[in-house]
C-alpha cells in the first residue's frame, strides 16, 4: 500500500520512502530487475508525448509527480532516459530503446488481464488477422473451432501492416507473403487466385478481350500490394509501363469500389464468393492468377507450448486444407 502512495501526495515522505525501497528492491534476486509499476507506467506515458505535462494529462497527475517519477526510474537504472531541454524532453538513444521494450510488456500485462477477466475459468488465444481474411473466411467458420474447444477465448484484432511478435501482444497470426517470418514459426495454410474483376456495368463499357485492353481502363490498388497489377500484367506478357490508379488501403474498400464501378481490381475470388455468386463482380475477362505468395500462421517461438494455439493450429490446417481441395 505504501508503494502506490509514492505516485502522488507529499515528496518529502515519498522521498524518504523511495530511500527505504531501493535497497530492499535491489536485495530481492527474483525481481531485482523489475521497477514499480507506476515509475514504468509514467515513463511510458512521457515517452509517447515526449512531454512530462502531457503524461501528467493522461494520468491525472501532476507534472511534478511525473517528473519526479522518471527521475526516480533513472537513478534506479542508473542512467538518464531523458535530455532534459528547458521545457522541453528528448529520449536518448537507451531510453527510446528502453520505451520500446516497456511499452510492450505493458501493453502484454494489460492484455493478459483482460484475457483473464474475459474468461478467469479457461484458456485464450490472442489472434491478429488481416481484415478481409477474417471477414470472408476465417470468422464464419471460426464458431467450429469454438464448439469443439469451449474452454477456450479467442481475441481478434485486424493488421493490414507488418506486426513484430517482441512488442504485440498476440499470440499467432495470419499474414499473407513468403514463408519468412524473423523470430517465428509458421504453417503455409492456402494460395490464392486473383482475377481481375468489375462491376457488369463496366466491363460492358470496356469491351476488354485482352490482357493488354486493360491498360488503359481505370485500376484499383490495395497499399500493401502496390505491385499487385504490375505482377499480373507480367504474367500477362504485357508492359503496362507506368500504372495507375486509385490507392485503397483495404481489400474491403477495393471490393466496395470495384463493386460501385471505379475501376478493375484484382481480387482473391475465394474472398468474395458471395459478389460473384449475386453478379454484382465478374471478371472483367477470363485471365486468373495463381499467387506466388500464400497465406501463413505465424507464431513466436516462445509460443512452441500454448495448448490453445496448438488446438487452433490443427484445426485451421483442416480448414484450409478443405479449402485448397474445393
Amino acid at each position: 500500500m505504501q508503494l502506490w502512495n509514492y505516485v502522488g501526495g507529499d515528496p518529502a515522505p515519498q522521498t524518504r520512502l523511495w530511500t527505504k525501497l531501493v535497497p530492499r528492491w535491489n536485495d530481492m534476486t527474483p525481481r531485482r530487475f523489475l521497477p514499480p509499476t507506476a515509475l514504468l507506467c509514467a515513463f511510458d506515458a512521457a515517452a509517447r508525448h515526449q512531454s512530462f505535462t502531457a503524461a501528467a494529462r493522461e494520468l491525472a497527475l501532476t507534472q511534478s509527480a511525473v517528473s519526479r517519477q522518471i527521475r526516480a526510474l533513472e537513478e534506479l537504472l542508473g542512467s538518464e532516459l531523458f535530455h532534459r531541454e528547458k521545457q522541453k524532453v528528448k529520449l536518448t538513444l537507451a531510453g527510446n530503446a528502453y520505451a520500446r521494450e516497456i511499452r510492450g510488456a505493458l501493453a502484454r500485462i494489460s492484455s493478459a488481464t483482460l484475457g483473464f477477466r474475459a474468461n478467469p475459468g479457461g484458456a485464450s488465444l490472442h489472434l491478429a488477422l488481416l481484415p478481409m481474411f477474417g471477414l470472408r473466411w476465417l470468422m464464419p467458420r471460426l464458431p467450429g473451432f469454438l464448439a469443439a474447444h469451449p474452454d477456450i477465448t479467442v481475441h481478434v484484432s485486424t493488421r493490414t501492416t507488418p506486426f513484430d511478435f517482441r512488442t504485440e501482444t498476440i499470440d499467432a497470426a495470419i499474414h499473407f507473403g513468403e514463408g519468412e517470418w524473423a523470430g517465428a514459426q509458421l504453417d503455409r495454410l492456402m494460395g490464392e487466385t486473383v482475377a481481375p474483376l468489375c462491376s457488369p456495368a463496366l466491363r460492358a463499357r470496356l469491351g476488354a478481350a485482352k490482357p493488354a485492353d486493360l491498360i488503359e481502363a481505370p485500376l484499383l490498388h490495395l497499399m500493401s500490394r502496390p505491385d499487385a497489377w504490375e505482377r499480373w500484367f507480367a504474367a500477362m506478357e504485357v508492359d503496362p509501363g507506368e500504372v495507375h490508379g486509385m490507392l485503397l488501403d483495404q481489400f474491403l474498400l477495393v471490393a466496395e469500389a470495384a463493386r460501385a464501378g471505379l475501376g478493375v481490381a484484382l481480387l482473391p475470388e475465394f474472398l468474395v464468393e458471395a459478389e460473384l455468386r449475386s453478379g454484382d463482380l465478374v471478371r472483367a475477362l477470363d485471365a486468373p492468377v495463381v499467387q506466388a505468395d500464400h497465406y501463413y500462421l505465424v507464431w513466436p517461438h516462445t509460443h512452441e507450448r500454448h495448448p490453445p494455439l496448438d488446438a487452433f493450429r490443427t484445426w485451421i490446417l483442416q480448414e484450409a486444407r478443405k479449402e485448397s481441395g474445393r
